[in-house]
Parts: structure tokens; sequence; C-alpha cells
């Protein structure tokens, strides 16, 4: 069902999401849009994987039954893995010495599939401004910070447009028109 790209099955603010990592490693994530602390807080123990799979299946009451075996098949426990994200266009005031990079500074959903760029981007980004600066660090870390927020906005920005579309009501078609989109 997955093949070797990207399984999306979506509706209802809900939906699956798989995809296979190198080693034809199968990752699955049952998505469902809920208040911020359903992981920690919420009706399911993810302690115990056969009443996890139970809620979640409730959850999914209605849908095809190859979906549903994603989760009543699984092999391994279940795990709650809230998405976070700061807010676009999120600053801070310099604060002397220090900075932040990756995630640290930019967290976003995974639904730009830029993180792990930024991260790498961030990284170099930072080690060219200290040797521009060899001799000013704050110089190099205010000319790292503005370059790097202005790189990480509009990717902040697609993320959160990009979960939006996925978990809204007529989902799938907002994803539909997004990828109709790229054959312009």
């Amino acid at each position: 069902m997955v093949g070797s790209g990207m399984l999306f099955a979506l509706s209802d603010e809900k939906g699956f999401l798989a995809h296979r990592d190198t080693g034809a490693l199968l990752h699955i994530y049952v998505a469902l849009k809920t208040p911020a602390d359903w992981a920690s807080a919420g009706p399911i123990d993810f302690t115990d994987t056969a009443e996890a799979k139970a809620a979640l299946l409730a959850s999914f009451d209605g849908w095809d039954e190859t979906l549903r075996e994603l989760i009543a098949r699984a092999d391994g426990p279940l795990v709650a893995r809230p998405i976070h994200a700061l807010p676009i266009g999120h600053r801070w005031e310099r604060t002397p010495g220090v900075t932040l990079l990756g995630d640290a500074a930019h967290l976003m959903s995974p639904f730009a599939g830029e993180g792990a760029n930024l991260a790498m981007i961030d990284g170099t980004d930072l080690a060219a401004a200290i040797l521009a600066h060899a001799r000013d660090t704050e110089a190099a870390l205010a000319a790292y910070e503005k370059q790097m927020f202005t790189r990480a906005e509009p990717l902040a920005a697609e993320s959160a447009a990009n979960l939006e579309i996925c978990f809204r009501a007529d989902a799938p078609q907002g994803l539909v028109d997004l990828f109709a989109g790229y054959r312009r």
C-alpha cells in the first residue's frame, strides 16, 4: 500500500501517513486533531498497547479495513507524538554569547519537510558568520540570527499551512490541490 513512496489517507481532521525509511522500515503515523494536552492527559493510555490500539481503532470506525489494519497489526508500542511549533516569525532579543539553531530556533511541524535541512544550514551559516566576524562574537551571532530568522520564517509558514491543509474538514482536497499545483 505504501510502496516506495508515501501514503496519505486523510478525512475528517484525521488520517494515516506512512513512509519507508532506509532498509525498507515502514513508519506509520495515525494523526488526530486533538487538544494540546491530549497526548499526556487525554483518554488513551499509551503504555497499554492493546488499549491504545482499541481506542485508535474506535477513532477510525467506518474507515477502510486495510487502513485500520495498520493500527491493528502494528508490531511495536504506540507512541503519542504531539506536533509543536513556534509562532511564525518568532524572534528573540539578543542574549550576549548565546544563540540557538535547528529546532530550538525555529521549531515547526514536519509538514514542509525542512527541519533537518534548516538545522544543517544553520550550522553552516553560524560557522560562516563566526569566521567572517572572528574578532566580534556578538556581531557574528547577530548576523547569523538575522539570516536564520529570514530563512526560517517562510518555511515555518509553509509548514503551518501544509499542516492545516492536511487536517482541515474537507481533507484530502487541499492536499490534492496542492500536489496538482506542482505540475504547473
